[in-house]
């Protein structure tokens, strides 16, 4: 009974499991990414009940084994009993053909037979002797005929026990083999269910990297658009490689440059206060890198710093890169130390290809070899 119960959970699991299985096709990553869990958790649970269906199904063959067992060695007893019953049926039926013939020989000849056989006698003694032996053959026939008839009755009671229990030990394995051919057509149905699941699971990893390389093209397309606007006609570059140099808690912003034109703290006629940054002369072209990771607030045209990027780093500390000839980030986007950002150029209030590059604290312009 318990493993009967066990069977019918074990049904209603496989039910529900086959009803959770999805046929949605996923139409954004979230909902690509959020399916793919599902459907491993549905595999993982069919697989589950794929084992406990087997373990079952182990269980049944085991019980059906063992019951054969039983009813090959019933069947045995069965037989000997049959055997047995048939000899005492010939035992009883030998007595009553003895007793028959003593009776029809009685009848027959009266009793003056048995008279003449006891008149026979010599002394009395004999005489006395034949007529206790009449009586006792009478009462021997008796009390044979009915040891055999006990004996028939005792081994024909004994047959039908063995029957009856041969009977229910038939109706258990009829019983197990229902069970065997159910759990067995479980165990079909979840071979379907986890081939369908697998194939599902293919389709969606196929969707999810179709979302995400879609996502990234519209992404790479959205910042080539923005930074195309706004740089004022600027172009669009392909970033290269990140490139990190030195040991300080900056990367050089233009490892590629010729000399340093001009440095911070510089008195130049045409700025007030000083120079804010530090200069590097290069070959237009030359790749530029965000110093420290953060995230771009600025990637646009101005006319006076050109094609220029800001990044924020993060508790007051900023970054400005201006001139470039085209920048390869948009407004917005996270980038890591040393990624490219954009390539020297001269646009803006600029007397030839350069870099400037200049550090801020909390808005105030510092000394940029303080991080370098």
């Amino acid at each position: 009974m318990g493993r009967k119960r066990s069977i019918i959970s074990g049904v209603l699991v496989f039910v529900m499991s086959v009803g959770m299985v999805m046929n949605v096709n996923a139409t954004t990553i979230e909902d690509a990414q959020k399916k793919a869990e599902e459907l491993e958790g549905q595999k993982s649970a069919a697989e589950a009940e794929k084992n406990s269906l087997t373990t079952q199904l182990n269980d049944i063959v085991e019980d059906m084994n063992e019951t054969q067992s039983k009813m090959t060695k019933k069947q045995s007893e069965i037989e000997e009993a049959e055997n047995d019953l048939i000899a005492a049926k010939v035992d009883e039926n030998q007595q009553y053909q003895s007793m028959k013939k003593r009776i029809q020989f009685m009848y027959e000849n009266g009793d003056t037979k048995i008279l003449e056989v006891m008149m026979e006698s010599q002394t009395l003694g004999e005489f006395l002797n034949k007529a206790e032996y009449a009586s006792k053959m009478s009462d021997y026939d008796r009390e044979k005929l009915e040891d055999f008839q006990d004996i028939v009755a005792e081994v024909e009671e004994k047959e039908q026990t063995l029957q009856t229990e041969y009977d229910e030990l038939s109706d258990l394995q009829t019983e197990l083999t229902a069970k065997q051919t159910e759990v067995e057509g479980l165990l079909d149905s979840n071979e379907v269910l986890l081939a369908d699941l697998d194939a599902q699971i293919g389709d969606n990893a196929e969707t999810l990297e179709k979302l995400l390389a879609d996502a990234e093209e519209a992404k790479r397309i959205q910042q080539e658009q923005a930074a195309s606007q706004s740089q004022g006609g600027g172009s669009w570059t392909q970033p290269g490689e990140n490139v990190v140099s030195g040991n300080g808690y900056f990367t050089h912003p233009c490892p590629g440059y010729t000399y340093q034109s001009s440095y911070f703290g510089e008195i130049r006629e045409f700025e007030v206060g000083g120079h804010k940054g530090h200069d590097y002369a290069a070959p237009e072209g030359t790749p530029t890198y965000a110093a420290a990771a953060g995230t771009v607030i600025i990637a646009g045209y101005s006319s006076s710093a050109g094609n220029w990027v800001v990044i924020d780093h993060g508790n007051g500390l900023t970054t400005k890169y201006m001139h470039h000839s085209s920048l390869c980030v948009a407004q917005g986007q996270y980038v890591e130390k040393g990624q490219q950002i954009g390539c020297v150029g001269t646009t803006g209030q600029s007397t030839g290809p350069h870099l400037h590059f200049q550090v801020e604290e909390n808005g105030v312009a510092v000394n940029p070899d303080k991080y370098m």
